[in-house]
């Protein structure tokens, strides 16, 4: 079916706006992860995924008749273009999912953020986007930064070390086709249907493998539900109004977050090196975004605010 584009779907040039978004969307994220860690105690990996979808597609449906309805949400003209994303969202989920039950966590989030890379990487040759040679470096010294703070151990380059290299490039290549899907496609859309995807290829693994969550744990599930359905539908927004090279590096800012909540729900105390690490990685994104609105103003395009 063919339908025309809604200007509320169009790409921007709003760079500030959708670097706010890109990073509320990942505190939310991590926030939820915080959550999850509590229940994953109690419930298997798959029911803790399958509830967590379930959850959080509850208030983006209800966001739905908000938006102008389902005819107005999920039209598109592009039904592949959501079913090949689909398929990597799934792909990047399980390679972590996998990399959670056997490696340590030093390992995956050192990993993951090369994601960086592979983003800027997938922006260029997919997106047609001009990276310039200041953001490659800013890149280089937020990874830099990342290695300080975490102190990968000798035993990177293992099994679950490639697994997360792999999920790290199917992240990002997801994030590059959110960012084609959200020129023509709803936000909410772009959100919604990674998570009845979940639900229904999780559903048949825990027929037999189900327990029931009590009332208390209910109520957890629906928060975790409505914290990452909005950082969801924050982050499918953000790549509507920058480019992927410049949100590439957003995906630093969870460290500090995970390091926040480390203190508070943990009561664990960062280190030096964690502390210069931080440093590093905020100044590397910082620059990113100075860089970007530079060459903004040297196009002759709006302001970006």
């Amino acid at each position: 079916m063919t339908t025309p584009i809604s200007g509320s779907r169009t790409l921007q040039n709003r760079a500030v706006l959708g670097v706010l978004l890109m990073l509320g969307g990942l505190a939310l994220y991590v926030l939820s992860d915080a959550f999850i860690k509590q229940l994953m105690g109690t419930y298997s990996v798959l029911q803790t995924s399958f509830l967590r979808a379930l959850t959080r597609l509850i208030p983006l449906v209800v966001a739905v008749f908000m938006q102008g309805g389902i005819k107005q949400v999920f039209s598109t003209n592009r039904p592949t273009g959501h079913i090949a994303r689909l398929g990597v969202n799934l792909a990047y989920t399980y390679s972590f999912m996998y990399a959670f039950s056997v490696a340590s966590l030093t390992t995956i989030y050192t990993l993951s953020y090369t994601s960086s890379l592979f983003m800027i990487v997938l922006s260029a040759l997919i997106l047609k986007e001009k990276v310039t040679k200041e953001k490659w470096v800013a890149v280089g010294i937020g990874m830099v930064g990342v290695i300080i703070a975490l102190r990968p151990g000798v035993g990177v380059f293992e099994v679950a070390a490639i697994v997360v290299l792999f999920g790290t490039f199917l992240g990002s290549l997801n994030k590059i086709l959110m960012r084609r899907l959200a020129a023509t496609e709803h936000s909410l859309a772009i959100a919604i249907y990674p998570n009845i995807a979940m639900i229904l290829v999780t559903l048949p693994f825990l027929i037999n493998k189900w327990q029931p969550p009590s009332w208390h744990d209910w109520g957890f599930f629906a928060i975790v539900g409505v914290i990452t359905a909005t950082g969801q539908y924050a982050i499918a927004h953000s790549l509507r109004f920058a480019q992927g090279s410049t949100l590439s590096t957003m995906d630093y800012s969870t460290f500090f977050w995970v390091v926040m909540f480390d203190f508070l729900w943990w009561e664990k105390v960062p280190d030096k090196f964690t502390i210069i690490g931080a440093a590093v990685i905020v100044g590397s994104n910082f620059y990113i975004l100075f860089r970007s609105r530079r060459e903004m103003a040297a196009k002759k395009l709006p302001s970006p605010v």
